[in-house]
């Protein structure tokens, strides 16, 4: 194979070859014209000295930049951003390549300075979030992990990452880099044990494709919601209760002191105040407790068309309209999905016998859903935040438990309640989502 000629060799040969016919022309007629030989010597070689340092000047000139900006892109690329090439400027080709390269070195400073800011934050980032986060190569080895994952599998990070990393199996983290990327899992970690969120993706480094672990424990979490479920049972059974014993002691210690002088009239009326605020405590813990015990739902098909014609022919203090839809099956406990549609009935008759309104039922099926809406016609809801808040309600003789049950009845099936206020006019509509069974919607004909 040919070996290929250096550039400043060939730069040399060129500018020796675009000199040398003025040279030998020159020879020639020096030669031909003067006869003395010690002068034709003496200039002849003074021209050929002129024609090789002129070459060599001329090979000098052409490489001397080029070695220039072949240093510069050097320190480039060794990160050395503080060398710069002199002479740049614009209006010369040289000049402007410089001024490329210049500017290029400032961008990259730039560039440098900002990604190590960034990822100086991100580092402290990672240390300070309550979370662990650890990166694993396609071997399983261990090579990325903050503070909290140090702590969470009771390695120091000197030597969790030492030596290529250890594995997810020595550090017990196997099942999180298996199964789902998003799930729950309940892992014995040596600084942590019970329950932990997972999340999992994939990222390339170095062209190798990594796996990027994210665990969050959950115990926390729940503790505090945990908590403050407890503050809010707490606060409503103590209102309700407080509610019914204070009458019950005033009318009582009111009694034990008129005893021998009260009338039977109002020995009668004060055991009727006490007997009404037991019975109102009675049925509240009774909600309570229907609340508080709510079976698991057994499934069964339910023919939604006639499962709607039914309930609402049970309201009888006003006419319930029922809008045909497609005939469906659901696959749900059916008492649990009666007392879920009672629910929402009375609440919208309710509504409409203050405006003497009208109340609607009807439902469509798509995409394997179940939607039946309720709608009514009365003064709709003024506030939403607090409509499926256990024991909270706005009629002096509710339980403020039928829609928390209904929303309860409906996510044990896998499905959404929703209520919200009409846009068209005044009145409120009640949306229940339920998944539709296996044998999804029917034809007419088919139904029958």
């Amino acid at each position: 194979m040919k070996k290929k000629l250096p550039h400043d060799l060939h730069v040399f040969y060129l500018a020796l070859g675009s000199g040398l016919p003025a040279v030998t022309v020159a020879l020639l007629l020096l030669w031909l014209r003067v006869e003395d030989p010690k002068v034709c010597w003496t200039v002849g070689a003074l021209v050929v000295l002129v024609w090789l340092f002129a070459s060599l000047a001329v090979r000098e000139r052409v490489l001397r930049p080029l070695q220039t900006a072949a240093n510069l892109i050097a320190a480039l690329r060794e990160e050395d951003f503080s060398v710069r090439g002199r002479g740049a400027g614009a209006g010369d080709p040289l000049a402007e390549l410089l001024l490329e390269i210049n500017q290029l070195a400032d961008t990259l400073h730039a560039q440098r300075i900002g990604s190590l800011e960034a990822g100086a934050l991100l580092r402290r980032v990672m240390d300070e979030i309550e979370v662990a986060v650890l990166a694993f190569d396609e071997r399983g080895k261990a090579v990325l992990a903050n503070r909290s994952a140090e702590r969470l599998v009771g390695v120091p990070l000197s030597r969790l990452l030492e030596a290529g990393g250890l594995d997810a199996g020595r550090l017990h983290l196997l099942p999180a880099l298996q199964g789902e990327p998003h799930q729950i899992l309940d892992l014995a970690l040596p600084g942590a044990s019970g329950r932990f969120e997972v999340r999992r993706s994939t990222f390339r480094l170095g062209g190798l494709p990594h796996q990027l672990l994210v665990l969050a424990d959950l115990r926390r979490a729940l503790r505090e919601e945990e908590r403050q479920a407890w503050q809010r049972l707490v606060r409503v059974l103590g209102h309700e209760i407080n509610n019914s014993l204070a009458p019950i002691h005033s009318v009582s210690a009111g009694l034990r002191q008129s005893v021998g002088s009260a009338s039977q009239e109002d020995l009668l009326s004060g055991l009727g105040v006490i007997e009404r605020r037991a019975e109102s405590l009675m049925r509240f813990m009774s909600a309570y407790a229907r609340l508080a015990r709510l079976p698991p739902p057994q499934l069964a098909p339910v023919e939604v068309a006639g499962w709607v014609q039914r309930i609402a022919a049970l309201e009888s203090r006003l006419r319930v309209s029922v809008r045909p839809g497609p005939d469906a099956l659901v696959r749900a406990d059916a008492d649990q999905l009666d007392q879920l549609l009672i629910n929402l009935l009375r609440n919208a008759a309710d509504a409409a016998l203050e405006t003497g309104g009208s109340v609607e039922v009807s439902w469509s099926a798509s995409a394997q859903k179940l939607e039946l809406v309720v709608t009514d016609e009365g003064p709709g809801v003024a506030s939403t935040a607090n409509l499926f808040v256990p024991f909270f309600t706005t009629k002096p003789e509710g339980s403020g438990i039928g829609l928390a049950l209904s929303r309860q009845i409906a996510e044990a099936h896998e499905g959404t309640l929703s209520l919200e206020n009409r846009t068209d006019r005044a009145g409120a509509r009640a949306r229940l989502v339920l998944p539709l069974s296996d044998s999804g919607t029917r034809s007419p004909a088919a139904a029958r």
